[in-house]
This record gives C-alpha cells, sequence and structure tokens, in this order.
C-alpha cells in the first residue's frame, strides 16, 4: 500500500514540481490549500507523512495531534524549520528537512533586489509607463569600491561574495564559525558585528533564526550603521524589528531596504490579497515607502529549486521508511 502524505500549503506549481517527482515514487499525495493549522489538522488522520512549508504552524498543539493521529513523519520541504517545536517532537515524531534547494537562486534574487533599489528600477518602470522619462530622483551609484557587510556567511553567502567579488566590492563578514579558508581564497574579510555596522554601505542577512539572532537589526544595531545604508533581508523576517527599521527609514539614517521576508508574512504571503485592504499597519507602512521593495518570499522560486525541493523531500521520506534517514532535524 502506498505511503500516504498530507500536504498543506499546495500551490499550483507545487503540484506540477511534486507529481513530477512522485511518478518514480508511487507515493498517495493528498493536496491541501489551506495552511496547517489547528482547525484542519484532522486532515491528517489516516495518513502517514505531513509534509509543510515555511508558513505553517507546527506548535506543541499540532505536534501532540500529529502523534495522536498517527503521523509517522513530519517532512518539511524547505531550510528553516523556526515554526517547529523541536523540544514537543523530540522522541515523538521525526522532522526531515531540505537543507539546500538552490544557493544560487537566492544569491541571484539578493543581488537583484540590491541593484534595483540602487539604481530604482521599480520607480523608472512605473514612470515609463505613464510616459515619464524623467532622470529626476533616479541616480544610484557604483558597487565598485564600495563596502558590503554579510552576516552570515553559509552556502548562499558565499555564492553572493563571490559574485561580488566581480563587482569589485570590498567584503566584510560575520559568521560565529568563520571559514578562513574560503575569506583567503575571496579575499574577504571577517570582522564583528560592530565593525561591520559602522563600515558597511549595504548588508545583507543570511544567517539562520536563533535565539540570538532574533531582531539582530533593531534599533540600537541601526545605530551603529552608516548613515544612508542599504538593508537587504533574503533569510528569515524575524532577523529584522520591523517597526525599528521602518523609524531608520523615517530618520533617512537607512536609505533602503529590500526584503524578500517580514516577520508577519504568514498572514499574507503566497497569496493574492489585492481584493482586500491590509489590515497590518506595519506591512502597509512598510509597502508606502518608495524606496523600500518588499516581495513575497521569492528568493528560492526557480525552476531549479522547485525541482531540487521535490525530489529532495520525497527522497527523505523514502529513505525515513528504508530504515535509513537522512536529513533529519537533530
Amino acid at each position: 500500500m502506498a505511503i500516504k502524505i498530507a500536504f498543506f500549503g499546495a500551490k499550483e506549481y507545487d503540484r506540477i514540481s511534486f507529481d513530477g517527482i512522485n511518478k518514480k515514487y508511487g507515493f498517495d499525495i493528498r493536496y491541501y490549500k489551506g495552511l496547517l493549522n489547528k482547525n484542519n489538522v484532522i486532515l491528517t488522520q489516516e495518513t502517514d507523512v505531513v509534509c509543510i512549508f515555511v508558513n505553517d504552524t507546527a506548535d506543541a498543539e499540532i505536534i501532540n495531534a500529529l502523534v495522536a493521529n498517527g503521523i509517522k513523519l513530519l517532512a518539511l520541504r524547505c531550510a528553516g524549520f523556526n515554526n517547529v517545536d523541536l523540544q514537543a517532537a523530540e522522541g515523538k515524531l521525526p522532522v526531515v528537512r531540505v537543507p539546500a534547494y538552490s544557493p544560487y537562486a537566492v544569491a541571484e534574487y539578493t543581488l537583484a533586489l540590491m541593484l534595483s533599489l540602487n539604481r530604482k528600477i521599480n520607480r523608472a518602470y512605473w514612470r515609463t509607463r505613464d510616459g515619464n522619462f524623467s532622470l529626476n530622483g533616479l541616480m544610484g551609484f557604483d558597487m565598485h569600491g564600495k563596502t558590503i557587510g554579510i552576516i552570515g556567511t553559509g552556502k548562499i553567502a558565499k555564492i553572493l561574495i563571490h559574485i561580488l567579488n566581480g563587482f569589485g566590492m570590498r567584503i566584510l563578514a560575520h559568521d560565529p564559525y568563520p571559514d578562513e579558508e574560503f575569506a583567503a581564497k575571496e579575499m574577504i574579510s571577517y570582522t564583528t558585528l560592530n565593525e561591520l555596522y559602522k563600515n558597511s554601505d549595504i548588508i545583507s542577512l543570511h544567517c539562520p533564526l536563533t535565539e540570538e539572532t532574533r531582531y539582530l537589526i533593531n534599533a540600537e544595531s541601526i545605530h551603529k550603521m552608516k548613515a544612508g545604508v542599504m538593508i537587504i533581508n533574503t533569510g528569515r523576517g524575524q532577523l529584522i524589528h520591523t517597526n525599528d527599521l521602518i523609524e531608520g527609514l523615517k530618520e533617512k539614517k537607512v536609505a533602503f531596504a529590500g526584503l524578500d521576508v517580514y516577520e508577519e508574512e504568514g498572514n499574507y504571503f503566497y497569496e493574492d490579497q489585492s481584493d482586500k485592504i491590509i489590515d497590518d499597519d506595519t506591512l502597509a507602512r512598510l509597502l508606502s515607502f518608495n524606496n523600500v521593495i518588499v516581495t513575497s518570499h521569492q528568493a528560492f522560486f526557480t525552476q531549479e529549486a522547485m525541482h531540487n525541493i521535490a525530489e529532495t523531500t520525497l527522497e527523505n521520506i523514502r529513505c525515513f521508511y528504508k530504515g535509513n534517514p537522512q536529513n533529519l532535524i537533530k
């Protein structure tokens, strides 16, 4: 009998990717559009595996309900797992993830945000559609010779650093576990957060969300930054205290912000909200700035990444049932 998978937060592109890869696995995938929560966890009855993404809820209450429903495995089709109560799952429900699906996708998108903000491409696009070809207010700056601070030097950041070296930028990095061999090869300098804040024209976040990094960017850290700094976040929304960022923008300390993630994104991202009023005042305020770009957590979203997500997720499930689990979250 085929292994039954309850797949939450399913979009059409998920179905296409997973159904294509599933031809060689033969799992019984049951797709549900809604995000996993306490109101629909009943749908996991009579299934074996639950598959979720970044905005699904897997807190202690949900974990206990999954265990009670006989779920054998929680399979994340993403790298981050801050939405899962691992303490509640320990010893009761194994959790696997996709540790990397396309670091190139996120690194390239990070650069796209930087260039779009710097050269004001978003504003120029709307102007020319209205027949306005004026250059007033569209001046940018050369990336060459500027200093960029990279916080976290995992796979994505290393690819981004390699790309940025081609621009002739000075690169500062901070990581609790510095890779000195990589630093020597790419001619970058590891430094303290304070020095990085003080000297960087652009700051890009690539660290995981932990208790140590939650609200890493806040009023205190923004105060230490250069006037006119650009802040890019393609990591996790809660790396930035959004209201403090807004104050930094209002005070002109922060000149640009490129955000592919938002700390309360679960209520909005991945859904069409165009016929509704945004009642999140903080998000609405962010969207009002012409020097801020907010996108819907799409940095990962390439053909290659979707293929890799589907393949790794289904292989994780196969390996678990073969008694040789891979990509377990310890």
